[in-house]
């Protein structure tokens, strides 16, 4: 179930989230789907560029985040500097790992929610706002 409504607001979605909606998960269709504005990180994007097996998934995936107006949000100077003060704070304390770090940075900077059903990875970041999705 999705945590919070956000109809209105702009949903970033984590790659757990993706992965299970390119599955085929039902519920993970209508949480991102009931969001006005999607857009995943480009390291999101690559993370699930990693999965494909073949140029058929390739070509799927690609066709996926067209259909749907999903916009990739590249990495910049800023996501890298939000970044890095994550893994400074967080790394130790509470494990935070790179991929997470850069995906929590560019919904601090794009003022989005991220979607995800890990909200264990970024309960520590105060400044990004989570919404659970739960398989």
């Amino acid at each position: 179930m999705f945590a919070i409504s956000a109809r209105d607001a702009l949903l970033l979605v984590d790659t757990d989230v993706l992965i299970w909606l390119l599955r085929g998960r039902i519920s993970a269709r209508l949480a991102v789907e009931a969001c006005a504005s999607v857009e995943i990180s480009a390291v999101n994007y690559m993370e699930l560029l990693e999965g494909v097996r073949d140029n058929a998934e390739l070509r799927l995936l690609r066709r996926t985040v067209r259909l749907n107006g999903w916009r990739i949000l590249p990495l910049t100077e800023a996501i890298g500097h939000r970044a890095t003060s994550y893994i400074e704070r967080f790394a130790l304390s509470h494990g935070l790992r790179l991929a997470d770090a850069l995906i929590a940075a560019s919904a601090a900077e794009a003022g989005g929610t991220l979607l995800t059903a890990n909200a264990r990875h970024y309960r520590c970041i105060r400044d990004i706002s989570l919404a659970t999705w739960v398989p």
